[in-house]
């Protein structure tokens, strides 16, 4: 498996940023989390043209979750649990360089989905999802920049755009 797009970069990964679980109800979601002793730190909703999105960002020492659910039944989300059932919606993986490790990948023969959606101290891209897995992959560059609403809102509207779920 050294062909893999994680193979081939694994020199830029830095660790893993959030896993993204995608849930039916984010609230009784959240409790099953508290419960391990992850503490909510964000929670917004993000609109695209066409529907939308809750969102909760719950940590726990080094390990971040981030819960969705879509907001109505055309939201991206929504079409995910129908498609996949709740869970994984995509691991996010901290990279050092952006540009190496999505020029790598498409040498794996994995492309990119998205293009790179910028924010201050943040430059991020989602892999077409693996056909094998159903999971999805997000390469992160972060230079110091929590999750904010407008940075997830623009990853929202660009997979809105592209009908990506």
């Amino acid at each position: 498996m050294t062909n893999s797009p994680t193979a081939l970069i694994a020199d830029l990964i830095l660790g893993i940023d959030h896993v993204a679980l995608a849930v039916a109800d984010i609230e009784a979601a959240g409790q099953c989390y508290a419960a391990l002793g992850f503490t909510p730190v964000a929670q917004s909703e993000v609109h695209g043209e066409h529907s939308g999105m809750r969102y909760a960002v719950w940590q726990s020492g080094d390990a971040t979750l981030v819960l969705v659910q879509g907001s109505s039944p055309a939201s991206q989300v929504s079409r995910f649990l129908n498609a996949f059932g709740a869970g994984m919606h995509h691991i996010a993986f901290a990279v050092s360089d952006l540009d190496a490790a999505l020029a790598r990948a498409t040498q794996a023969g994995v492309a990119a989905d998205t293009p790179v959606v910028r924010d201050a101290g943040i430059r991020q891209a989602f892999l077409h999802r693996d056909e094998k897995t159903g999971v999805r992959i997000e390469l992160i560059e972060r230079h110091g920049a929590p999750f904010s609403s407008r940075n997830v809102a623009q990853l929202f509207r660009v997979l809105e755009a592209k009908d990506l779920y």
